[in-house]
């Protein structure tokens, strides 16, 4: 066998591999930015002008989030990966600080004080504690598996402290989240952490013991708090108010069924004209299936999927244990949230008020998914 015509196929192979999951990722991406600044610009005119007198308002600080995230996701590219891992700790106390900070002085808006006002602009850091939390438990958890190796060949098996320090920042964490209220986050957070902590290794026991706290956990929050048991109780039930608690849910429905299978047309919604809730924001697939379709739902649909399979396959090849996982832990992070945001429109999950990402207005969400896309990205380019 000839040797270095053998390598040079295999090096041939992974650098076509590569291209290849470049491309995917960029265009699973690139066509949901497009498609979110499309949505935007149809549904936001009229409350635009209405608000401010200008019908361009709201596109225009999309756009404004969009050039920042992408400034920081290009960044998180550059970065050498190993900083990130270093200052992962960093980045994850300044989040949890922030966190605190909103709980105190937070701006509040339905009953909830999830946002920092700064001049201008308005943080709100809980959309960044996820992103912040998985790259530190990603790093907790490759140095973890270094230090069980190191402990077994000394005859010790104890329980790293790392995961001690990360298990107690990820309890701070799910209290901010719990007192601001956004139990949304908290939610995806946890299921998010839960996933990676399974691939990284964790045997079912302990797998199911972490699904049993955090059904345990949920079932709480929604015992002791009445209005998160009347969103479960509208999911069960919808047509029991249909003109109070049910309506957004109603009229999400409304929405993606009058679209049919090829759309009213852009800008020829009808739910946006102050029937659908949160039309901008949570509601934002409806609206756009109303306007594109049974066939624009699905490509958004399939555009996920595309962004999942990419994800899944820069995890499994990535050759480190902190990249690997990190590439998990933020590919199921969007996935979560873009499976909970479409699911409470089509009606098979309860209500999240949580954004669609890379397509919902909004500032937060959207830099910090673009940040996490980044480092995905520099997983490719540095690690495969």
């Amino acid at each position: 066998m000839n040797l270095k015509r053998y390598f040079k196929e295999k090096k041939y192979d992974r650098v076509k591999t590569n291209g290849i999951l470049r491309y995917a990722l960029a265009s699973s991406v690139g066509f949901l930015l497009v498609i979110g600044v499309i949505a935007i610009t149809s549904v936001s005119t009229i409350p635009a002008q209405e608000v401010t007198g200008n019908p361009y308002y709201y596109l225009t600080r999309h756009l404004l989030y969009l050039t920042v995230g992408l400034l920081l996701g290009y960044f998180a590219y550059r970065v050498k990966i190993d900083l990130v891992k270093k200052y992962s700790l960093f980045f994850l106390v300044l989040n949890i600080v922030l966190l605190a900070i909103v709980w105190q002085f937070g701006f509040s808006a339905g009953g909830a004080a999830r946002w920092l006002v700064l001049g201008p602009v308005m943080i709100q850091p809980a959309e960044f504690i996820k992103l912040t939390f998985i790259m530190f438990f990603c790093a907790c958890l490759s140095n973890s598996g270094r230090s069980r190796i190191k402990k077994k060949k000394r005859g010790r098996n104890a329980f790293p402290k790392e995961m001690l320090i990360c298990f107690s920042l990820f309890a701070v964490s799910l209290f901010f989240l719990h007192q601001q209220p956004d139990i949304s986050n908290l939610v995806i957070l946890f299921s998010a952490s839960a996933i990676v902590y399974f691939l990284s290794g964790a045997s079912l026991q302990q797998a199911g013991l972490i699904a049993a706290l955090g059904a345990g956990g949920l079932a709480a929050l929604i015992h002791f708090s009445s209005y998160r048991l009347d969103r479960l109780l509208v999911f069960l039930n919808p047509e029991a108010d249909p003109m109070g608690k049910g309506y957004q849910i109603k009229q999400a429905l409304i929405a993606i069924g009058s679209g049919g299978l090829f759309g009213l047309g852009m800008g020829m919604s009808r739910q946006k004209m102050g029937f659908l809730p949160e039309s901008m924001s949570d509601a934002i697939f409806a609206v756009f299936s109303e306007e594109a379709g049974f066939i624009g739902g699905f490509l958004v649909i399939f555009l996920f999927m595309l962004f999942l399979w990419s994800g899944i396959m820069i995890s499994k090849r990535s050759p480190d244990r902190f990249s690997s996982l990190l590439a998990a832990g933020i590919t199921v992070w969007i996935i979560i949230q873009s499976f909970a945001n479409i699911g409470a429109m089509v009606k098979i999950l309860p209500l999240a008020g949580i954004a669609l990402p890379f397509l919902s207005y909004g500032g937060s969400h959207l830099v910090a998914e673009l940040i996490g896309v980044g480092l995905l990205f520099n997983i490719v380019k540095n690690k495969l």
